[in-house]
C-alpha cells in the first residue's frame, strides 16, 4: 500500500545548495531540517526550492554549501498557521540524496509526477497580453489518511483543457515545480516580498479518460 502511494507523488530535482540546514521539526525523535537547492531552468535562470531532510540520511551539521545534490522524493505541503489563517506550505520532501561533481546540461534537472484529485474548481484566465492561464488544486494522497495539496499552473492548450476539469475528477500531472516571488500587504504602508511554490504543468490527463483509451485499443 505504501510503494503504491509513494509511486502517485514523484520528484527528482538536482541542483546546488545555497544556504544551511534549518531545524524544521521532530517526529518519533527524528529531526528534520529544511535546506534550500538552486536548480537551474533552461532560460538561464533558476528556481530556489526547499528540501525537507532527515537527519538519518545525511549530518545536518556539515556545510553543503556549493554542493551539487540530486535529491529524490515528494512534493508535500502542509498548513502553518500566521496572521489569523493557514499558509500552505510546500517543500520536496527527501528519500534518497546523492551528491554529484557536476550536473550536466542535457540532465533532466526537475521533473514531478503527481496523480491526484481535483480539489477546487480549476481557475481559467487570460494575461493582458492574451496568455492563457488556468490554477489547478491537486490533492494528493498520503500514507495513514493524509494528503498533501499541490498549487499547479497551466498554460495555452493546457489551460485550455483543464478549464472544463470538475471537482473529484482524477488527474495525472507532469512537470517541474517552480518557484515564484511576489509582493504581499501587510498594510496600508508595509509590503513583504514572498515566494511561492507551484508546478508548472507540461503535460495532463484524466485517469478516467486514460483508462477508457486502453480499452478501446
Amino acid at each position: 500500500m505504501t510503494d503504491k502511494v509513494i509511486e502517485n507523488n514523484q520528484v527528482t530535482i538536482m541542483g546546488e545548495v545555497i544556504g544551511d540546514f534549518t531545524f524544521s521539526h521532530e517526529i518519533f525523535g527524528e529531526g528534520f531540517y529544511m535546506v534550500d537547492v538552486e536548480v537551474a531552468r533552461l532560460s538561464e535562470s533558476y528556481d530556489v526550492i526547499p528540501v525537507m531532510v532527515s537527519e538519518r540520511l545525511l549530518d545536518v551539521n556539515a556545510d553543503y554549501r556549493g554542493s551539487n545534490l540530486c535529491v529524490m522524493g515528494q512534493f508535500r505541503s502542509y498548513n502553518r498557521h500566521e496572521e489569523k489563517k493557514n499558509k500552505l506550505v510546500l517543500s520536496v520532501f527527501a528519500r534518497e540524496i546523492e551528491f554529484m561533481d557536476t550536473i550536466e546540461e542535457s540532465a533532466k534537472t526537475n521533473q514531478i509526477f503527481l496523480d491526484g484529485y481535483i480539489c477546487k474548481e480549476p481557475v481559467y484566465r487570460k494575461t493582458p497580453l492574451g496568455r492563457e492561464i488556468a490554477d489547478l488544486l491537486l490533492a494528493v494522497n498520503r500514507p495513514y489518511g493524509k494528503s498533501d495539496y499541490i498549487p499547479c499552473i497551466c498554460w495555452g492548450r493546457n489551460a485550455r483543457y483543464v478549464s472544463s476539469f470538475t471537482v473529484g475528477s482524477r488527474c495525472l500531472v507532469w512537470g517541474r515545480i517552480q518557484s515564484r516571488e511576489y509582493v504581499k500587504k501587510i498594510s496600508e504602508e508595509m509590503t513583504e516580498k514572498r515566494v511561492a511554490y507551484e508546478v508548472s504543468v507540461s503535460k495532463l490527463e484524466l485517469a478516467d479518460e486514460e483508462e477508457g483509451d486502453e480499452e478501446q485499443e
